[in-house]
């Protein structure tokens, strides 16, 4: 018998290639996230012209052109080398399907924008750095959190993610799926009603069953369910969140919470200074000793059942005194690192928000300006990041 040591040798290659990237649990998974970053206000754009509150469901003319549409440069493979660079090892692309749908009926997606975001995941998976997947602003979902309106949503949810899974479905285990984003009514962010709630495990419950159904390497994907509004305060407590049924036990599923806290620190940047060696500066009442409470309890609510923790989201607003900026800003190289070494030493992964808006006061969470060359401006949260990655290790 002839062999052909050339196939032998691909076959080597691609069993050694599988090897390397070989399932992992999901707290396996979120784990060697040392540092993930937030490619935001980018992929979930909603079409030009198109109201971004619209529900609308379709491929109005010009959506191919949706990721510019609210003032970034396209994507390069440049823009996720720079993040690579910089230390990061992991990416979440929040996407909006709602204005590609070339189907309604089936939520059938647009070849165009499904390939460019198969381009973006290829370049992360190029330098190696893992992958967050997810539907994001999809308003006739996420602002509709109804009873009359559950079973229609839960349908086109289904049927939008066995889009999304199947032409995915290839993808090797670094890239994982996030069934949802922040569902919440319309300008409610409060405390959700009962029914609210019941919808949110719906949607949770929707997306684990169709992805699993995929098979292939969706059987065992690392899959992120939500509490409501992304606010573990709707999840911890009574009974709020119910953990999704899945054929796979939690060993491949994580849920994910936003953490914007204190808000009046980190977003609103009505506060200046946070934590304990801060505090004669009038940091604010929530500090150290808060956050390691509320992470203690994300583990023994979640972790404990054999869950992962994803941080999908995390930031703090530059705002600063011109008068005290450089210690202000030395502030925020605290609050990072400790919200990253907090949360490392739980095994969460942590995925801080970009949105490439810069200045001084609310919403401010630039930090690579995409504009010029990927270059750093927001350097002392760089600088946290790192900090609180070395700070866990110890």
């Amino acid at each position: 018998m002839k062999i052909n040591f050339r196939i032998l040798y691909l076959l080597s290659l691609m069993f050694a290639a599988m090897l390397c990237h070989a399932q992992q649990t999901a707290r396996q998974w979120n784990s060697e996230v040392t540092a993930g970053w937030n490619l935001g206000n980018q992929f979930e754009c909603s079409a030009p012209g198109q109201d971004s509150e619209s529900i609308a469901v379709g491929d109005p003319e010009g959506a191919d052109n949706a990721e510019t549409a609210w003032g970034n440069p396209l994507v390069t493979k440049k823009t996720i080398k720079a993040v690579r660079d910089a230390g990061f090892n992991a990416i979440r692309i929040p996407v909006r399907w709602q204005c590609h749908i070339s189907n309604p009926s089936a939520m059938s997606i647009s070849r165009i924008w499904m390939d460019r975001i198969k381009e973006v995941i290829d370049w992360c998976l190029e330098y190696n750095l893992k992958v967050i997947v997810n539907v994001h602003h999809e308003k006739w979902l996420e602002s509709r959190p109804l009873y009359a309106n559950k079973e229609e949503n839960c349908q086109k949810l289904a049927l939008l993610w066995l889009n999304i899974a199947n032409e995915l479905n290839k993808y090797d285990y670094r890239v994982a799926f996030a069934g949802t984003n922040e569902v919440h009514e319309p300008d409610k962010w409060g405390k959700p009603t009962a029914e609210n709630l019941n919808v949110q495990n719906a949607y949770n419950q929707t997306f684990i069953d169709i992805v699993r159904a995929t098979g292939m390497n969706n059987a065992k994907r690392h899959l992120i369910v939500q509490t409501y509004a992304c606010n573990a305060d709707y999840g911890l407590y009574n009974g709020d969140f119910i953990i999704p049924t899945d054929i796979e036990g939690n060993d491949y599923m994580s849920v994910e919470l936003h953490y914007y806290n204190p808000w009046e620190y980190v977003g609103s940047g009505e506060c200046y200074y946070w934590g304990e060696p801060y505090k004669q500066y009038g940091a604010s009442q929530s500090d150290e000793n808060t956050m390691i409470k509320f992470f203690n309890k994300l583990a023994d609510e979640w972790s404990a059942k054999g869950l992962g923790v994803v941080i999908g989201e995390w930031g703090i607003t530059n705002h600063f005194k011109a008068s005290e900026a450089d210690h202000m800003q030395e502030n925020m190289s605290y609050y990072c690192k400790t919200l990253v070494s907090e949360a490392r030493k739980r095994g969460f992964s942590t995925f801080v928000w970009d949105n490439n808006r810069f200045g001084n006061g609310a919403d401010m969470f630039g930090i690579f300006d995409r504009s010029k060359n990927m270059s750093i401006k927001a350097d002392w949260v760089i600088k946290g990041i790192k900090e609180g990655v070395a700070d866990s290790a110890k």
